[in-house]
């Protein structure tokens, strides 16, 4: 194992990538991994942020403070899904702002629902199976209790971000939908 073994993949016979001081042939060397440019599927660069429109001021005696335009918002009515905000045509997270524009919403279910038998209702079947057999109607009592999460999911201009929402009961996860499909709605 102390030899040098020839590479087998080169195009070079002798397997040394050619001699020192002699141009390298077309296409030997210039292979850059992963795609050129930012495509679909990879990281956007993220854009230059814009200079203020007005010159900030600091309040103070003399110094008045900048005209706002009042104009109407342009975008989506506001809506909250645990730390996702949608306010005007930008989605505010803590991980920074997204364009509304063409974002990409996904929701997961995480939550289970369990029915079981409360233990009131275990006594209470003890109790009247003493004095009446129809104390066993009691075991018929159910109890639903729903644990877990909903994970919502957004992607926008080269950023992704991720909440989980407690689910409280069975409907929760509807209710995170509709919540989503408007949501996705204001990004078309």
């Amino acid at each position: 194992m102390s030899e040098q073994q020839p590479n087998p993949y080169t195009s070079d016979p002798a397997g040394q990538g050619g001699q020192p001081g002699t141009p390298a042939t077309p296409g030997q060397g210039d292979y850059k991994w992963g795609p050129g440019e930012a495509s679909y599927g990879y990281p956007q660069p993220y854009p230059a942020p814009a200079p203020p429109s007005y010159q900030p001021t600091i309040g103070g005696a003399g110094i008045p403070a900048p005209a706002y335009n009042a104009a109407a918002p342009v975008g989506a009515a506001g809506l909250s899904l645990g730390d996702i905000t949608i306010a005007g045509d930008q989605i505010i997270t803590p991980s920074g702002n997204m364009p509304l524009r063409g974002a990409m919403w996904n929701a997961t279910d995480f939550s289970r629902t369990e029915e079981k038998i409360p233990p009131h209702a275990i006594v209470l079947a003890i109790i009247f199976f003493i004095f009446c057999l129809l104390g066993l109607l009691f075991l018929l009592m159910k109890q639903k209790t729903t644990t877990g999460y909903i994970q919502v999911t957004v992607t926008s201009g080269g950023r992704h971000h991720s909440t989980m929402i407690p689910a409280v009961d069975a409907y929760t996860y509807q209710w995170v939908m509709s919540q989503v499909n408007y949501a996705r709605s204001c990004s078309m």
